[in-house]
């Protein structure tokens, strides 16, 4: 008998340790590490970054999850020794997760580890990246969300907004490969549709300039993709665009607000979000990437920036959605 009320009282014991366990994370940790690694500083990846953070927080909050999450965080500004050592520096740290904001620091990532999870966003296309076997079936140990902007739609709205029967112009970094993915998109749409394209390339933020000066009075509107370089000079782009009374449709709303005229397209906030709930499956469920298909973004906003439409003699009301 009293052997059986030691079982007993093991028993209970034992159930008490698995009870108290129940806070955790389904992946049995009270404190999670994710490793962030974004290629350069600019509105629409700063909002992806922001967004994703926000989406894996709010998961682990609705499913009353105490789980802690650190954040190791790095920005590589552009530079490709910079995404070269801040990747092994994040897969030496062993984190549970690893990000990669943007095309190249997501590459980066992928040629330090093909083990560690991983997640990305701000990627055009993760097959022509070489980051997976398939878009809808990743077969690698990386998945996330493709910011694959309506570039079609987008051309489009550029036409509608633009006088005369100059071409419409498209600016680009000749190296970014998803910058060229995107531009071969506006020029199938272009013979489809029989529009005029002038397109140039620029590979440094001093030839943004020049290659925007040689343009001017050549165009009469200005299309701009995706493109980190485009991003991080557009300020500069806008203000020559407004002397110019050009009208600018860049490929992200952070873009159209750094400058830009408009824009229809995605929200990074809100695909980073995405991108952080798909981090919770991993993290929590236990999701491998390999099986998890490449997300796009589900809403499409049309952006105006009304300063910039009055500053080049513009009415709001005559850009509407395509």
């Amino acid at each position: 008998m009293k052997k059986l009320l030691m079982s007993g009282l093991a028993l209970m014991s034992l159930g008490l340790v698995l009870a108290g366990c129940s806070s955790k994370s389904a992946s049995g940790k009270d404190n999670l590490n994710v490793g962030i690694l974004q290629v350069v500083q600019h509105g629409s990846l700063d909002e992806g970054r922001q967004g994703f953070k926000a989406g894996l927080n709010q998961e682990l909050k609705a499913h009353h999850k105490t789980t802690k999450v650190t954040y190791h965080y790095l920005n590589a500004q552009g530079d490709q020794a910079n995404l070269n050592t801040m990747s092994q520096q994040l897969v030496r740290q062993k984190n549970d997760l690893l990000v990669g904001i943007a095309t190249p620091a997501a590459q980066a990532l992928a040629k330090k580890t093909t083990t560690t999870p991983t997640l990305v966003t701000a990627v055009t296309d993760l097959k022509a990246a070489g980051l997976v076997k398939s878009n809808a079936k990743p077969q690698t140990n990386v998945s996330g969300t493709s910011d694959l902007t309506p570039v079609g739609l987008q051309l489009k709205l550029l036409a509608s907004m633009s006088k005369g029967n100059k071409p419409l112009g498209i600016m680009y970094n000749s190296s970014e490969e998803n910058s060229v993915l995107q531009v071969n998109l506006a020029k199938a749409y272009a013979k489809k549709h029989h529009l005029n394209l002038k397109v140039v390339s620029a590979t440094s933020t001093n030839d943004v300039t020049s290659v925007l000066a040689g343009l001017t009075g050549k165009i009469s509107g200005l299309y701009l993709p995706t493109d980190n370089l485009m991003a991080s000079a557009m300020k500069t782009i806008g203000q020559k665009a407004k002397v110019a009374k050009l009208p600018v449709v860049t490929g992200s709303i952070e873009m159209a607000e750094d400058g830009g005229t408009a824009t229809y397209g995605i929200n990074y906030y809100d695909l980073g979000k995405q991108t952080g709930k798909m981090a919770y499956d991993v993290l929590v469920n236990h999701k491998k990437p390999q099986s998890m298909p490449v997300e796009q973004s589900k809403k499409l906003h049309l952006y105006v920036n009304k300063a910039n439409t009055k500053a080049i003699g513009m009415q709001t009301s005559q850009i509407k959605e395509p």
